[in-house]
């Protein structure tokens, strides 16, 4: 079947809830994909940061592959050899002591929210329920999460939303401090705000909030559904800040592309879960956590922490270069290989430009280019990207 049928058929049959551009990719590799047509694109946005260890590495691709041909799904009632695999590996490498797996981002951080309801009614005196969250942040698409999530955008047509939340600024401390009451049961904020922008908090911030929230005897909940599994050049963000969540939220990359979510929760916090409080059908299948466990296990023994550390100040460099070249480019931030460019005009059609040259990238909030490209990405690849990205430039000017 050609592509126009294929795109035919999806605006027929699908959901109309995502704006597509009109390629059909059929086949990925490393930091590659290839279209039904054959033509070749390098890939700057991974799938929105799940194809970290880049497409089809070889290691998870042959870990689905044994374990398919071995059992694919059984009930959480039974133990799961490689769920139990991936959360001690998980809490070998984190804070955690406790892990729940979920599908995604979105039920990991619904379950993270509950947990720190529970608590709060076990530990805190049950007056408590409220979550701060911060504005630009991006925290999935439920009612829940799409309350804590503090945009008007997406809240839009969904009115009443759900009680409990209460939102501050971002990298803003006093406004923090001020938020907390006696109904305050926790924190929730991406260490680095993805979709909001690639918003990097000021130095000592995230330091400053886990001793407010030590202070104010309440929980901090990391999102690192983003930028956690390496995205940043550590495992999780938080090691940047030399500090510990609470609890922490993964999904994305975490499966090296098979849907997957965790929720990790430190010492003390999670024992207030008790059976039949929190489930998930297909949470922590063996299918999804064999290849989390091939997935984590290459990010870790590859070279691709340091690499993304490498490559990232390198690539971060690079648009610094084009930012001293083109007026409307405002500012350059991010960390690793989460790199967002800030321009004073629409991105939308700087995308489709650079699509049209083979390269794929991502723009956030209208006016914010968002880069994430694999942990694997070269030097070279950087110099090709930016090359092409000049030249679109310079068609806008």
């Amino acid at each position: 079947m050609d592509s126009q049928t294929l795109m035919m058929l999806s605006e027929k049959h699908i959901a109309h809830t995502y704006a597509r551009y009109s390629i059909v990719l059929v086949r990925g590799k490393g930091t590659r994909v290839w279209d039904k047509e054959g033509r070749e694109y390098l890939d700057f946005v991974s799938g929105l940061a799940v194809c970290n260890l880049g497409h089809c590495h070889p290691r998870v691709v042959q870990a689905i592959h044994d374990q398919a041909e071995k059992l694919l799904h059984v009930s959480n009632f039974y133990y799961i050899e490689p769920q139990i695999q991936l959360a001690s590996l998980l809490c070998r490498h984190s804070f955690a002591d406790k892990v729940f797996f979920c599908n995604s981002g979105a039920e990991a951080n619904e379950g993270a929210l509950k947990l720190a309801r529970k608590y709060a009614k076990a530990k805190m005196g049950g007056s408590r329920y409220e979550v701060i969250t911060m504005e630009r942040s991006f925290h999935g698409r439920t009612l829940a999460t799409l309350t804590a999530t503090a945009q008007t955008k997406y809240h839009k047509g969904y009115d009443p939303l759900m009680p409990g939340f209460k939102y501050v600024p971002f990298d803003k401390l006093e406004a923090l401090r001020k938020a907390i009451d006696e109904k305050t049961c926790a924190v929730l904020i991406e260490p680095i705000q993805g979709e909001g922008g690639v918003n990097i908090p000021s130095e000592g911030y995230l330091r400053s909030l886990r001793e407010i929230c030590d202070e104010k005897g309440i929980l901090l909940i990391f999102d690192e559904v983003q930028v956690g599994m390496g995205r940043t050049g550590r495992l999780f963000a938080y090691e940047h800040e030399g500090i510990m969540p609470d609890m922490l939220t993964l999904a994305k990359s975490l499966a090296g592309g098979v849907p997957i979510g965790a929720l990790l929760i430190h010492k003390g916090v999670g024992d207030v879960f008790e059976p039949g409080d929190h489930a998930s059908t297909f949470g922590g299948n063996p299918l999804a956590t064999a290849a989390g466990v091939a997935a984590l296990t290459a990010m870790l023994e590859e070279g691709m922490l340091k690499n993304c550390e490498r490559v990232g100040n390198y690539f971060f460099s690079r648009l610094e270069e084009l930012k001293k070249k083109f007026a409307f480019v405002r500012e350059v931030r991010g960390r690793g290989l989460i790199l967002g460019m800030e321009l004073e005009l629409e991105g939308g059609s700087i995308v489709k430009e650079m699509m049209q040259r083979g390269f794929l990238i991502n723009c956030t909030m209208g006016n914010v280019l968002r880069f994430l490209p694999p942990l694997i990405v070269t030097e070279e690849e950087v110099d090709r990207m930016i090359e092409a990205l000049e030249e679109v430039f310079k068609g806008v000017t």
